[in-house]
């Protein structure tokens, strides 16, 4: 294949991993972001809060937007407008300029909110945040780009749920890193479901989505099987700590009530801590999601539990440096 592909936000977790992809088959692309790269890639500075910055893009095929404003409590608020909402904005405007017909954004589950188990692509959008609320109005803009030349454009939205894998440190990670340590206290029964996103899958199928057809595509994506938080933990104490079961557990309320204490620290303090009422909100929620991508031919090279041992392995025993998809 000999596409020209501007990654935006492809210093990140998830762009790292895609760019390493698409190395793979020897794909051409070009990093473009505010924070260089680790490694040594093809990269040029782009804030997509600055349309000025988007000249440089002029010459490629096509656009993989990854930036996003992601995290939990974002002060301000705006912070989430301006890069989710704004910077889609600015990618469809640089899209029309220099004639690229070939948008892929990574959206979110988050545009969903709290929704019944399994909800599909055609799921009803109840965003509870800031960050759902704006990856929805980022989707609604790039839409409106689709609908001025359907003939010649191609949208790919891709609407992952909770990433995870090798040097993220996300949510999972989090967990993950206090169960290591012997910090982890089990809130509620831990029946909750979680669908989860191993990164290199995650990447594997931004790559796959480079062959669809002109047109609108809409996919969420998880890897299958589902788990629940009980069987996560309990997986991952074993593989961490070789003990067995969840270790100590509490009641969801006390939980959260806990939260409430720590989200007062946070503000008192104005210092981001790993433990929250929303992250506890969370944790306690079922977020199960299903996804269309089976019926589109796409195998993740990596069950949902080797994508959990792999993080593990590298994360609490040994660094390596496999880096690619397979």
């Amino acid at each position: 294949m000999n596409t020209d592909i501007a990654i935006i936000g492809g210093s990140g977790f998830i762009g790292t991993n895609l760019s390493n992809c698409l190395d793979d088959d020897e794909i051409n692309y070009t990093i473009y972001d505010i924070v260089e790269p680790k490694k040594n890639q093809n990269y040029k500075y782009l804030d997509v809060v600055k349309p000025e910055t988007f000249d440089q893009i002029d010459g490629s095929k096509c656009i993989i937007n990854l930036a996003a404003e992601h995290k939990d409590n974002v002060l301000p608020v705006s912070k989430y407008d301006d890069v989710n909402v704004r910077g889609a904005k600015n990618v469809c405007d640089a899209a029309t300029k220099f004639g690229i017909n070939t948008i892929i954004f990574t959206s979110s589950v988050a545009v969903y909110g709290f929704t019944e188990p399994n909800t599909d692509e055609n799921g009803d959008i109840n965003y509870f945040n800031d960050y759902g609320r704006t990856k929805f109005l980022a989707e609604e803009i790039y839409n409106e780009w689709l609908q001025e030349d359907t003939k010649n454009r191609t949208l790919i939205i891709i609407r992952p749920t909770v990433v995870f894998g090798e040097e993220n440190r996300g949510n999972v990670y989090n967990l993950l890193n206090q169960i290591s340590s012997n910090k982890f206290l089990m809130i509620g029964n831990g029946k909750n479901i979680k669908s989860m996103a191993y990164v290199k899958n995650v990447a594997a199928f931004i790559k796959f989505s480079l062959n669809f057809k002109k047109g609108k595509h809409l996919y969420n994506y998880i890897d299958k099987p589902d788990i629940n938080m009980r069987s996560l933990v309990s997986i991952s104490r074993d593989m961490i700590l070789n003990k067995k079961g969840v270790g100590i557990s509490v009641p969801g309320f006390i939980g959260v009530i806990v939260g409430k204490v720590f989200d007062f620290i946070s503000l008192i303090f104005n210092k981001d801590l790993p433990i929250s009422s929303i992250r506890i909100k969370k944790f306690l929620s079922t977020s199960q999601f299903s996804s269309a991508t089976e019926s589109i031919g796409f195998a993740p090279p990596y069950s949902l539990k080797e994508g959990l041992k792999r993080t593990i392995k590298n994360e609490f025993f040994q660094k390596n440096n496999e880096n690619n998809c397979s």
